[in-house]
C-alpha cells in the first residue's frame, strides 16, 4: 500500500482541507439556453439602440443582467444584484446568418422579430 507523503510543517499530518466560502466558490456553468438568451438579449438591446441589426462583426455590445443570490445564514431574502457582461455581439450575429439552415424555426423567428435580415 502506497502512503501520501508525510507535510514536514504539520508534524508529519496530512494538511486540513476546508470548504472553500461563498467567494471562492466558481460561477455556475451557463447552459446553451441561457448563452442563446444573453446574446438574443444583446442583439434587443444593439437593435434598440441602432434599429439594425447589422453589427460590426468585432463590436462588443454591454448588457447588464440580474442575478439573484440564495439566502445565507444572517439574512433568509434572495438578493438581486445587476452584473455587466460583455457579449461578442458581431460574431454571434454572423454565425447565426451563417447557422440559418440549422436554426430551429423558433429562434429564426425570435430573431426576425428583432430585425434581423437573413441575407
Amino acid at each position: 500500500m502506497i502512503q501520501p507523503p508525510r507535510c514536514p510543517r504539520s508534524g508529519g499530518r496530512p494538511p486540513r482541507i476546508t470548504p472553500a466560502g461563498e467567494d471562492e466558490k466558481p460561477k455556475p456553468r451557463t447552459g446553451q439556453a441561457d448563452k442563446w438568451a444573453i446574446n438574443l438579449t444583446a442583439a434587443t438591446q444593439y437593435y434598440q439602440r441602432e434599429d439594425h441589426l447589422h453589427v460590426p462583426r468585432k463590436h462588443v455590445e454591454t448588457i447588464t443582467m440580474a442575478t439573484v443570490s440564495g439566502a445565507d445564514g444572517r439574512n433568509q431574502k434572495q438578493q438581486e444584484q445587476r452584473e455587466q457582461r460583455e457579449v461578442r455581439l458581431g460574431a454571434w450575429v454572423s454565425n447565426q446568418r451563417s447557422r440559418a439552415t440549422t436554426l430551429t424555426p423558433e429562434r429564426i423567428e425570435q430573431l426576425s422579430a428583432i430585425g434581423m435580415r437573413w441575407a
